[in-house]
């Protein structure tokens, strides 16, 4: 099994150590002083007391590569479009592309039944220029809930959770998702294999949603956004507004929302990974999690008036930092 790992930073560095120290044949795909760091050392991973070196191989070009059996890509949604040529030069009919990112998906609509059934999302897929490079019958699903950082090149360090859930998009329990899921477990990871993984990316989009640019715009931590009377109902409001959204197209959820936003609660004094970039001068993933959302409201008629507002706030706040082009 041939697994590239593309944008191996902080989750993909956890996902490729781990799988190369199960034995699996993988690839990072990287650059600059990281890049540079692993190939002279190996990639570190660092969790609690564990710590782990392996040695795969490093390239900063995707082609060297050669064709893969699955690439897992765990960039920002943003970066796919300028990364698809690079993640295509390693696909064959054969290859599954693994979309370990944020947000909707660009694939969210493929072979969904109903009458968005193969729409393209704007926002996340501006001309459908993805759909037609990387074709969504060969995407898989994944849901990604473990948190790591970066903290030197070469270093990953992993702060909590092993879960990867993933699913094909029409709910099979494909050989590749079933293979897929027995290589990450085979690597002591959780994989759970998803019938509907539109309901799971929904859940955890749903706190994405409000706290990632409400945090942005505040810059608090989830322990204040949950914590303060009047931020929490901003929240709740947006998400109430996304749930009829996700509920028209399907989804149904298994949390509720009060749930949903303890969960949140329960992280503390955490600052989303929106906040994190805005203070760092990195783009902000804003389209992936709010703009495709009010766009998927369009669709379905639902007013979303909150998330507009909240959505305007945060590109306008984004566009000032430098970290929002639109």
């Amino acid at each position: 099994m041939r697994i590239a790992i593309f944008g191996a930073g902080a989750i993909g560095g956890m996902l490729g150590v781990k799988l190369a120290a199960a034995g699996a044949d993988v690839t990072f795909i990287a650059r600059g002083p990281h890049l540079a760091a692993m190939q002279a050392n190996g990639v570190t991973m660092i969790s609690g007391e564990e710590r782990l070196t392996v040695h795969p191989r490093c390239v900063a070009d995707a082609a060297e590569a050669g064709l893969q059996d699955y690439v897992i890509v765990t960039l920002k949604a943003h970066s796919l479009p300028g990364a698809a040529p690079a993640i295509a030069s390693m696909m064959g009919p054969n290859t599954a592309l693994v979309t370990g990112i944020n947000g909707v998906p660009y694939w969210y609509f493929y072979g969904l039944d109903g009458p968005f059934r193969d729409r393209r999302v704007e926002n996340v897929d501006p001309g459908g220029k993805l759909w037609d490079l990387l074709p969504p019958s060969q995407a898989i699903g994944c849901v990604v809930y473990p948190a790591a950082e970066v903290t030197a090149p070469g270093i990953i360090t992993h702060s909590y959770g092993d879960r990867f859930s993933l699913g094909e998009p029409d709910g099979s329990r494909s050989e590749r998702v079933e293979a897929l899921s027995k290589a990450l477990i085979a690597a002591g990871l959780k994989a759970p294999v998803r019938p509907k993984i539109r309901d799971e990316i929904w859940v955890k989009l749903w706190g994405n949603l409000c706290f990632n640019p409400v945090s942005a715009l505040t810059g608090a931590t989830l322990a204040t956004i949950t914590g303060r009377p009047d931020l929490r109902a901003l929240c709740r409001a947006m998400m109430t507004e996304a749930q009829l959204v996700a509920e028209a197209l399907g989804v149904r959820f298994a949390v509720s929302l009060e749930k949903r936003i303890e969960g949140a609660a329960e992280v503390g004094e955490h600052k989303t990974s929106m906040l994190q970039d805005l203070e760092r001068g990195r783009p902000m993933e804003i389209d992936a999690l709010l703009g495709a959302v009010v766009e998927l409201g369009g669709m379905t008629g639902h007013a979303m008036p909150n998330c507009e507002a909240v959505l305007a706030l945060v590109r306008e706040r984004g566009r000032q930092a430098g970290c929002y082009g639109g």
